[in-house]
């Protein structure tokens, strides 16, 4: 067992994967993690057999602690005060499931998109599709027999395939149009985001209640651009500094002012256009991020 105590640096990168994308959230993520080192951590010390594969042993265990969170926080986020996005993670370098395709399913838009499955079938989906476990694998961290992890992932794939939103392939082009839309945002220019947003764009605010948020989305690009430069007008009058980053792997802006943090917006680019765009202003959720503004107070001007 000291070869888990050895390998706490090497485990929880993965750990933290598999149960941030479970649960979109960075503090429960972090929670699970937690809790399943201090379980992994106790089997050690109990007169217990060696365990063959600290890294099966730390995936079976993450992903059993996230399915219980996750049933634990739904009806919560059922009441969440208009849209619920995932809390941000910024400049995400060192995700376990490396390839292009797989940090697809640690965007935003995805991750959203994952809330519309069931606990269990988010675990099948992800352990498969992201993390390549095989079916055997699976059945034995979800408890459940292969053919009803087949059957899970059916559905679960059914289910994605009619919501699953379309990427940029070209990391460059991203980066390239990402900064393009925060130039427009901080001119104000709307004919400019105008052009660089897909007909059928959708604008997400989230602000959990705690700040003034849109708490429907916003389609249309003539409208999210109109709302984006009257955004950019409000950013200038409380003296907000846009910034761009990488927002769970795609292009995105942070965006401060004094005190600190106030927003994370991210994007989704697809065909050379902006097709999404989610704002995520609860304070609650930018806290790992650093100092967090009090938003609502710099619009009263206090």
């Amino acid at each position: 067992m000291t070869d888990l105590a050895v390998s706490h640096d090497r485990l929880r990168p993965l750990m933290f994967s598999i149960a941030y994308r479970m649960l979109g959230s960075v503090s429960e993520a972090e929670d699970v993690v937690q809790e399943a080192f201090l379980r992994m951590h106790r089997s050690a010390s109990a007169d217990r057999p060696p365990i063959d594969s600290p890294e099966a042993y730390a995936t079976t265990v993450t992903t059993r602690l996230a399915i219980d969170a996750l049933r634990s926080v739904r009806r919560r986020r059922e009441q969440y005060v208009g849209p619920w996005l995932p809390e941000p993670l910024l400049a995400v370098d060192d995700d376990p499931a490396g390839r292009a395709e797989a940090a697809e399913t640690l965007s935003t838009a995805f991750l959203v998109v994952l809330e519309t499955l069931s606990p269990v079938e988010r675990a099948v989906f992800l352990l498969r599709e992201v993390f390549g476990y095989g079916y055997d694998e699976i059945a034995a961290v979800v408890q459940r027999s292969e053919a009803n992890c087949r059957q899970l992932l059916v559905r679960a794939k059914r289910h994605i395939d009619e919501r699953r939103p379309r990427f940029e392939p070209s990391p460059e082009r991203r980066e390239a149009l990402g900064r393009r839309f925060m130039a427009a945002v901080q001119d104000r220019d709307v004919d400019e985001l105008e052009r660089m947003l897909a007909e059928d764009v959708a604008f997400y605010g989230d602000g959990g209640g705690r700040t003034a948020a849109a708490r429907k989305p916003i389609t249309g690009a003539l409208q999210v651009a109109r709302f984006l430069a009257n955004l950019g007008r409000m950013g200038e009058r409380i003296g907000a500094v846009l910034e761009p980053v990488t927002v769970n792997g795609q292009p995105g802006i942070r965006v401060s002012a004094p005190g600190g943090i106030i927003g994370v917006l991210s994007l989704t680019i697809a065909d050379g256009h902006v097709r999404g765009v989610h704002n995520v202003i609860n304070p609650e959720k930018l806290r790992h991020l650093g100092p967090v503004g009090d938003l609502n107070a710099l619009l009263q001007g206090k």
